[in-house]
């Protein structure tokens, strides 16, 4: 099957929020489980969109989401062309993944996963959707960035403000609070980029 890889990030990823690594000192994003749905097979559309699957007539349910980030080291230099991955349940809480609980009910217009490559800033930018809880989890968003001829680098990215994060236990674990305040993103309104959307920002830092 071929993979389709967009090489420019959606709507102008330039337009970054304030990077919050350069404003607090540049803390490593930590290390999260890469979690049991990571998919067996990739959709045939896997692009940087989620929220529209080619072919669909209608696009996934839930609130759209824009999700912007940069990739970088600890020294603040630009990571590009590095593949990011991203994955997540659908507006119901259900993976599309054959061992996943209730797969068969998994919205048909969401993809579930998208990649794209980083741009020559390290810039990425996704279409998703704001993610939704299932049973033992908070929402949050499975990251997975690999550079050339790295390992792959996998984390999550979870909803500043969600009463479910003061459960989570994966999200607890990262002791050190400034690395676990980084992967909390705010999702705030982005009526700007597209009506009744949200915009979050999740840079990256490698070690």
């Amino acid at each position: 099957m071929t993979l389709r890889i967009l090489r420019r990030p959606l709507l102008g990823a330039a337009l970054l929020l304030p990077l919050p690594a350069l404003a607090q000192g540049r803390v490593e994003t930590p290390r999260q489980t890469r979690g049991p749905f990571y998919p067996v097979a990739f959709p045939a559309d896997n692009d940087a969109d989620l929220v529209r699957v080619q072919g669909a007539a209608a696009q996934a349910m839930g609130t759209v989401a824009h999700l912007r980030g940069r990739v970088t080291d600890t020294a603040g230099s630009a990571v590009a062309g590095a593949l990011v991955e991203i994955w997540q349940c659908d507006a119901q809480g259900i993976y599309r993944h054959p061992r996943a609980p209730d797969t068969q009910r998994f919205d048909a217009n969401f993809q579930g996963y998208g990649r794209v490559l980083t741009d020559a800033s390290g810039a990425y930018a996704f279409r998703t959707l704001r993610p939704a809880p299932y049973p033992g989890r908070t929402p949050h968003i499975h990251v997975q960035v690999t550079r050339a001829g790295g390992a792959p680098f996998v984390t999550q990215f979870y909803v500043a403000g969600e009463p479910l994060n003061a459960r989570d236990g994966l999200l607890n674990a990262i002791r050190d609070p400034r690395a676990r305040d980084a992967v909390i993103l705010p999702f705030i309104p982005a009526d700007r980029i597209e009506a009744r959307a949200l915009l979050a920002q999740g840079d990256i830092v490698l070690g």
